[in-house]
């Protein structure tokens, strides 16, 4: 299976059966009576008596309440019950490493940060992050036996198999950490390793509604503009798990390009919107945002962007609608590629232009004179926060040890 490849140890709750149970009822959350349940599974009402039977001994699933329907004897009420189990998500980031501790609903029941420490000595990223996700779990009260595991989002490429950073290109210093298997022998947790981009598009198809999780692009603006696919609920990871590198996808930059009165020549999409390049471009705009000097003082200006934005300033309202169009321009190519009906923005720098970037990116697509789909395209921005890819990286452990895998039916010799 994949999860053993990544090197992972999760505990699993068994069967192909309990998880399509479980994963009826955590999409249900006014819940399910049992007869709902088989009519949904499509499982036999003497299974779905088994299976819920074991949920509730688990502690993941309640009895709450009864319904009356026909004439019939009233219908016991199945419901998940989100503080049986957690997972934890770090997303590792050029500025801070952000930690969130969810339920088994989705719901971030406690989340903090770190500085992201330096990896000239690999042994004190370790020490630092495991030191924070004990003290994540601690300072919510969660019995530690009833976290499954910690999901890392790291920036690519990886080497998923072996669970190492490589070499990112916004993390000059880590190169070769080991971070999956130490991090788990530090935290005593079972540990997935994941770029940042599959994370994001994992948590949105962990918590997204059934028909929205099926097909859909995501597309990752964070230090670098990336994006994530599922296709058929599944994530696409590629032969080395580091599928999603779309900065180099020619796009027009309008605005963008060159300078901040370019002839709107063509360009890559990552280049043409990478977020300490936007703060250059706001400065010779006349919109001062701050000095540049580092990861942190980009993430300052950052937020200094989306005060004038909220602020009604007309300069920085532009220069976000510029950046939304031109990854919108990008999006096109993957709808058409994949003729896909859902683009998905987010990422801990587009959520704080969203407001002016999304109506230009929904724009840039489903006006685009290249799309070719003919159905209705759905452009949305995710509602998971700045947090997206720590959430993410929660929700790849509850995807594994929670979700109903066809796999799981295949006869292995």
């Amino acid at each position: 299976m994949a999860e053993h490849r990544r090197g992972a140890n999760l505990p699993s709750i068994g069967g192909f059966n309990r998880t399509v149970v479980l994963d009826a009822v955590r999409r249900s959350p006014e819940g399910l009576s049992r007869v709902e349940l088989a009519g949904r599974t499509g499982l036999s009402a003497q299974t779905v008596s088994n299976v819920t039977r074991f949920l509730i001994e688990a502690g993941m699933i309640v009895e709450s309440g009864t319904v009356v329907s026909g004439r019939g004897k009233p219908r016991t009420i199945l419901r998940l019950e989100a503080g049986s189990r957690y997972a934890v998500g770090v997303h590792v980031d050029p500025a801070i490493v952000t930690y969130v501790l969810l339920d088994l609903a989705g719901t971030v029941v406690a989340q903090s940060t770190t500085s992201t420490p330096t990896a000239d000595d690999p042994a004190e990223v370790v020490r630092t992050m495991a030191d924070a996700v004990d003290a994540l779990v601690v300072g919510a009260e969660v019995d530690v036996d009833t976290v499954l595991g910690v999901g890392i989002a790291s920036p690519g490429p990886i080497d998923a198999e072996a669970g190492v950073v490589l070499d990112p290109p916004f993390l000059p210093r880590w190169r070769d950490v080991p971070l999956r298997d130490a991090l788990a022998q530090a935290t005593g947790y079972p540990v997935l390793l994941e770029k940042d981009v599959t994370a994001a598009a994992v948590g949105e198809m962990f918590l997204a509604g059934e028909s929205a999780a099926r097909n859909f692009a995501f597309v990752y603006f964070g230090t670098g503009f990336g994006v994530g696919l599922v296709l058929d609920h599944e994530p696409v990871r590629g032969v080395g798990a580091n599928a999603g590198d779309a900065g180099h996808i020619m796009v027009d930059q309008g605005p963008l390009a060159g300078t901040p009165d370019g002839s709107g020549t063509r360009g890559e999409v990552g280049a043409a919107v990478a977020p300490d390049r936007l703060v250059q471009i706001a400065s010779a705009r006349g919109l001062a945002l701050g000095e540049l000097s580092d990861a942190a003082s980009v993430d300052r200006a950052w937020d200094a962007l989306a005060a004038a934005i909220a602020a009604g300033d007309q300069g920085a309202h532009a220069l976000a609608a510029d950046a939304g169009r031109v990854m919108g321009n990008a999006a096109v190519l993957i709808v058409n590629l994949l003729d896909l009906d859902r683009v998905v923005f987010g990422g801990p720098f587009w959520s704080r232009i969203a407001a002016a970037a999304l109506p230009a990116a929904r724009a840039a697509i489903v006006e685009s004179p290249l799309l070719v789909p003919k159905h209705p395209i759905a452009v949305e921005e995710s509602d998971r926060g700045a947090d997206v890819a720590a959430v993410g990286a929660a929700c790849l452990v509850l995807d594994a040890a929670l979700s109903p895998r066809a796999s799981t039916l295949l006869i292995r010799r």
